[in-house]
């Protein structure tokens, strides 16, 4: 008989071991995040249960920064830690339940499909490897990690520099919100692919500006949604500091050097089971041809991608309410421009669900390759 063991030291790790006596009835906390009270991700490996049921207890789920989130959640597992599935899971308000029979002795589980900190120098690194692309190092994170901004942009295309259009995409302010990086992903393979005709018209049409990862002390350190000094990037655009929130600091300063026409920030959503966005019509500077603009990207969104859609969602935030430390509303009233925030299900997407995988990593990326088709739209 191998002995039980949970290990959580490895990038994004976390979560705290309350019993592991038995493999039927193994009792967990979720941690919080390093600095702050945030308590929803997870990221573990279980040791020495093969062939037995395990019954894992989240035994404060209903504590967590977002317990709605668990209706209707399942969790993910995996053996190799490239193949995620959901597995049985229950929510009865204050513990959530997860159960499975392990087929190996180490099987990994988190809250949502990982995406490493090896993975994202691995995404940069490809990506730079194309001519279309120069990558910037803005600086560091609290912790001296990289802040890594990709230019991308067809110089030889047959539009003038001068004339074309700025598109920024940012992604993981969140650090827990994974599926942002796998989006970032699928949107870089398909506008670096030369022989999409999509790509290669948006190229020559526009200058991209990607920080694939916003978050990166935070990401490592098994956060859900701060950084290394506890501070909630998306909360934090009107006044970043360099002690604080240098990620936002270093990215903020360099789209007001080089402008903005179009922003899209990547996130997931704990409790809707849909993909959506949502603007900046709460703006003090929101007018009739922001939200034209917005209408427009959303019909063609919907039109070209199934998995998108604009009937679940936030709801409209009245006129001159908006919280402009949030990157979305301090973008668009800056530079009068069109800005999203993406969001993706931790769950499933409901219109179409998948029993299996539920929203995975492979479907954001899917999803961030589909963004293009409502760009080429507005870049006309």
């Amino acid at each position: 008989m191998h002995k039980l063991h949970i290990s959580t030291q490895f990038d994004s790790g976390a979560i705290e071991v309350v019993q592991l006596d038995r493999a039927d009835d193994i009792q967990l906390r979720i941690r919080k995040d390093s600095a702050a009270d945030f308590a929803q991700w997870f990221h573990f490996c279980l040791h020495g249960a093969a062939f037995q049921p395990v019954t894992l207890r989240f035994l404060n789920a209903g504590d967590s920064a977002y317990p709605k989130g668990w209706d209707g959640y399942q969790v993910v597992a995996s053996y190799d830690r490239q193949e995620w599935t959901r597995i049985d899971t229950q929510f009865d308000g204050q513990e959530m339940t997860a159960r499975l029979t392990p087929m190996a002795q180490a099987v990994y589980f988190a809250y949502f499909e990982p995406y490493s900190y090896e993975q994202h120098l691995d995404l940069l690194a490809s990506a730079a490897t194309s001519h279309w692309v120069t990558q910037q190092r803005l600086g560091s994170t609290v912790q001296g990690r990289d802040m890594t901004l990709l230019r991308i942009t067809d110089e030889a295309g047959t539009t003038p520099i001068e004339q074309k259009k700025k598109v920024w995409m940012i992604a993981r302010q969140h650090p827990g919100e994974t599926m942002a990086e796998w989006f970032v992903e699928g949107f870089l393979e398909r506008l670096l692919d030369a022989d999409d005709a999509v790509a290669r018209v948006l190229r020559d049409r526009c200058v991209f500006y990607v920080v694939p990862h916003m978050n990166p002390d935070g990401a490592v350190l098994g956060n859900l949604r701060t950084n290394a000094a506890g501070a909630n990037l998306n909360r934090e655009w009107a006044e970043p500091t360099a002690e604080r929130s240098p990620e936002v600091l270093l990215v903020r300063q360099a789209m007001l050097d080089i402008g903005v026409d179009l922003n899209l920030d990547i996130h997931g959503d704990e409790g809707l089971p849909y993909n959506f966005v949502v603007g900046s019509e709460g703006t003090p500077g929101y007018s009739p041809r922001i939200a034209a603009l917005e209408d427009a990207f959303k019909v063609a969104w919907a039109a070209s991608c199934p998995d998108f859609q604009d009937r679940h969602n936030y709801g409209k935030t009245a006129p001159g309410q908006a919280n402009l430390t949030l990157a979305t509303n301090w973008i668009a009233q800056q530079f009068g421009c069109l800005a999203f925030t993406i969001e993706m299900p931790f769950k499933d997407n409901a219109d179409l669900p998948d029993p299996l995988v539920g929203w995975s990593g492979e479907r954001s990326k899917k999803l961030g390759a589909s963004v293009l088709q409502p760009l080429l739209q507005w870049s006309a």
